[in-house]
């Protein structure tokens, strides 16, 4: 028996690093990566694409792991790095997109993220459990961004 979880987040924020800078960062997927908290292990799998596999987490007598793959494609002219999900790698899906704009004397950043969880539980559990993994997937993201932010010298 399983429950999938779909969780869906945006943000809009800016910083004070110049456009190129972020991009770079955003662009190579270990670097921003560095960022993002509890990641267990990054695995290359070539070709840009990259299997996420996070920290376990409790959850009473549950421990729940979150692995996923995506593909990355980056456009620097668009300013834009996308992920797709790749099936059979892992538990979840999981796409998204960071959009850079250049505003002179900021960058303005545009993230959202979708992904679909799928985890070995009963469906009785899903009232309980789907809200504490969206909460706790909100906490990370924003973690990253506060982690992003403080790496860009800060929000402008």
């Amino acid at each position: 028996m399983t429950i999938t979880v779909h969780i869906e987040l945006g943000y809009e924020f800016s910083v004070k690093a110049p456009a190129a800078e972020v991009f770079e960062v955003l662009s190579d997927v270990p670097t921003s990566a560095s960022h993002f908290p509890k990641v267990d292990q990054l695995v290359d799998l070539g070709n840009n694409t990259y299997r996420w596999e996070m920290e376990k987490i409790g959850l009473a007598q549950v421990n729940l792991q979150t692995v996923y793959a995506s593909k990355y494609t980056s456009n620097k002219s668009k300013g834009t790095v996308t992920w797709t999900p790749v099936k059979g790698e892992g538990n979840a899906l999981v796409s998204g997109s960071w959009k850079i704009t250049d505003k002179k004397k900021s960058t303005d950043l545009v993230l959202t993220i979708e992904g679909d969880l799928t985890l070995p539980l009963p469906g009785l559990m899903k009232m309980v459990i789907a809200p504490v993994v969206e909460a706790e997937f909100e906490k990370m993201v924003e973690k990253y961004i506060d982690n992003l932010t403080k790496r860009f010298g800060g929000e402008a």
